[in-house]
């Protein structure tokens, strides 16, 4: 009898921390967007503020259209001065990426594989008079990918790329040239097979 009453309680204790658990992480959501710069349609799942990463709780301009919808770790970073505009019922799968500090545009009901990454930004640099890559400056161009696209697992698509409607992106391609609408672009890596059998 004492065990089933200890039970109740931890279970009364669990559901209740869950419980306020739930209203903060929802407390969050609603501070977040409430902020002028920040307009993110109410179908937007999941409502979790940590998937956005701005710059010591400053962002950048995010605009979100409705049923936008993320799977697990992933990560969109907006930073002060940038923009970010999503179209109506776009996807990203798990471990995907968006990192914007300039612009980058995202039309209708494109969908993203697993572990896609987008940079619309580059570290510098240079000789000076030995090589050196600049941590903290960037040069940037802006990122426009058309509607009705599917973007393979493994793409990464760098800053300058204007891609257009109805594309396809194969797995793992680099895009960093600008691709017209109706285009399948496909990675060209030629596999090699050799037999590990004894001579």
């Amino acid at each position: 009898m004492f065990q089933k009453i200890k039970n109740y309680i931890n279970k009364k204790i669990t559901s209740l921390i869950f419980d306020l658990q739930k209203q903060e992480k929802q407390k969050m959501w609603w501070r977040f967007t409430a902020l002028p710069n920040i307009n993110i349609h109410h179908t937007f799942a999941p409502q979790d503020v940590h998937i956005f990463k701005g710059n010591e709780g400053e962002f950048g301009n995010i605009t979100i259209g409705e049923t936008f919808f993320v799977r697990d770790y992933c990560r969109i970073s907006v930073l002060p001065g940038a923009n970010l505009i999503i179209g109506n019922g776009v996807f990203f799968n798990n471990y995907s990426s968006i990192n914007c500090i300039d612009t980058i545009t995202i039309g209708d009901n494109t969908i993203f594989g697993e572990g896609v990454k987008l940079y619309d930004h580059n570290h510098k640099y240079g000789f000076n008079p030995d090589f050196f890559v600049d941590k903290t400056a960037f040069k940037t161009g802006a990122i426009k990918i058309g509607k009705n696209c599917w973007v393979g697992s493994n793409a990464v698509i760098l800053k300058g790329v204007e891609i257009g409607d109805n594309c396809i992106i194969g797995a793992g391609c680099v895009i960093h040239k600008s691709i017209p609408s109706n285009t399948i672009m496909k990675n060209s890596q030629n596999l090699i097979s050799e037999s590990l059998q004894n001579e």
